[in-house]
């Protein structure tokens, strides 16, 4: 099994680990195949490992200085990537289910012990790790902004910091593609598109989670049996080139495969594909009755005129009613443009592009603190600015169309619809686990709330408004200038 920590079982393996450079060391020399103390994957018993070395360091010196005091920490994006007009947020499940169970166990803390690097107090602090705080978050499905906080984590100042790995981690990959998904969907203008990504995607737990991410984007069903068990998402598939190559001939092939699935989609460009076709034709003259397929898929070649000869070849045998699918190297503009040339095809596979991304794999994500112990707290490094103190974002409406959002602070109430809501108080669930059907609707009702060139594939020609209320820019002009005293040198420091 590959499976981490998800919505139904958290107890089985999961990803398999790499090995990283400037990593400590183990003391005995041992792969982490021969270590009794190490696993090669990412299980509900050794996910506390699952953290940057310098979370732990930081959070031993905090402990030792009895810096325990509550603290706030927003993930927020500070740009959208050129071709972006939004982010969908996607992965708050994932990183409630880890808060809520993650724990260092016997082995994690006699691997720390070995690094040398940890103090016996704060070993016996991990020991009885809880995260014990708060979790706001925008639910799975909503269309963000950049500054926007996607999440806030409220807890003692070391347990908000070690979390901060497993919620960028989450939050960047599944935002990432759930962002992308939704672009290929809208391009499908209503047709299915279906999720073949899984052999591309980069790595195991990414393939899991991608498929729900997907699925919440508007994605119809996926190619990923294990998604489908987990996340309830209908799966999809039928057969591969090398089905067809492995019979003596084509016919032998399609008769073999409707004996046993009748109603299946057949792939019919092996060899060639208006070929392909015909044969389809003729089995269907061949089964009378019988005859129950549903589908082609064509997978090489000029798809939008192979579709529509195809179209042809299969109105003139009387089969309206078999559909055309496509795939093979699909994005979002190829599905465009053969819908704007009128291509009569009924449905995409989407494989590589959906899964890795590749025009826009990443965001400028941060998970900064913002206070602690009462008090705002920011960054004045150029570039990289944030905003201090917890908050809530008000989305304002016209016509309903959304049109522009406020940051406010957290205990401002102002009009427009609030976006945080409450994932976790004192360490504990507030709100039901979401299915992937829940946060796909929401998507759908909130992506309709955007402008059409905000929906768009191309770069709108005004960014979405995103503005600051007027007590969180006094807030933040009070914390700069606080930050900007308490960073003189001391000897110079203003009174």
């Amino acid at each position: 099994m590959i499976l981490t920590l998800n919505e139904q079982d958290k107890t089985r393996p999961g990803i398999r680990t790499g090995t990283g450079i400037g990593q400590v060391k183990n003391p005995a020399h041992q792969t982490p195949r021969e270590s009794k103390m190490n696993s090669s994957y990412l299980t509900g018993t050794n996910a506390g490992l699952f953290t940057d070395l310098y979370e732990l360091t930081m959070a031993q010196a905090f402990v030792a200085n009895g810096m325990l005091a509550p603290a706030t920490f927003s993930l927020f994006y500070r740009s959208l990537p050129d071709n972006r007009n939004y982010v969908l947020s996607c992965g708050i499940e994932a990183v409630v289910d880890f808060l809520a169970e993650m724990r260092f166990g016997d082995d994690d803390l006699a691997y720390l012990k070995s690094t040398g690097k940890f103090s016996s107090a704060f070993l016996d602090y991990l020991a009885g790790f809880r995260f014990t705080g708060q979790v706001m978050a925008v639910p799975d499905g909503t269309p963000t902004f950049p500054s926007e906080p996607l999440v806030e984590v409220t807890a003692p100042l070391p347990e908000a910091q070690i979390m901060e790995t497993w919620v960028i981690n989450q939050m960047h990959v599944q935002s990432v593609l759930a962002s992308k998904a939704a672009r290929i969907v809208a391009a499908a203008a209503g047709r299915p598109v279906l999720d073949f990504g899984l052999r591309r995607v980069h790595g195991a737990d990414n393939g899991l989670k991608a498929a729900r991410a997907f699925h919440v984007a508007g994605v119809e069903a996926t190619s990923n049996v294990l998604a489908g068990r987990v996340y309830g998402i209908p799966v999809s598939g039928t057969m591969a080139h090398s089905y067809i190559q492995a019979h003596d001939n084509e016919m032998d092939a399609f008769r073999s495969f409707t004996r046993e699935f009748p109603e299946t989609v057949l792939l019919v460009d092996t060899f060639d594909t208006i070929k392909g076709v015909e044969n389809v034709v003729a089995l269907a003259d061949e089964l009378g009755d019988r005859f129950k397929v549903t589908g082609i898929r064509i997978d090489s070649g000029d798809l939008a005129e192979l579709a529509r000869r195809s179209r042809k070849i299969l109105d003139q045998a009387g089969l309206n009613r078999v559909e055309i699918f496509v795939s093979g190297g699909l994005d979002e503009f190829g599905i465009a443009e053969m819908l704007a040339d009128e291509a009569p095809i009924d449905g995409f596979g989407v494989g590589t592009a959906m899964g890795v991304a590749p025009d826009a794999p990443d965001l400028d994500i941060a998970y900064k603190l913002v206070e602690y112990d009462g008090r705002g707290r920011m960054k004045l490094s150029t570039g990289k600015p944030s905003i201090p103190g917890a908050k809530q974002v008000y989305r304002h409406k016209h016509n309903d169309i959304a049109r522009v959002d406020v940051l406010a602070r957290r205990d401002e109430r102002l009009d427009g619809t609030p976006l945080l809501e409450a994932f976790m108080e004192n360490g504990k669930r507030v709100r039901d686990r979401e299915s992937a059907d829940q946060a796909r609707q929401r998507a759908g009702e909130r992506l309709a709330e955007l402008s059409d060139e905000l929906r768009g594939l191309d770069k709108a020609p005004e960014p979405y408004s995103v503005t600051l209320s007027e007590a969180l820019k006094k807030f933040q002009q009070q914390t700069r200038e606080r930050t900007e005293r308490t960073a003189q040198p001391s000897g110079d420091r203003i009174n």
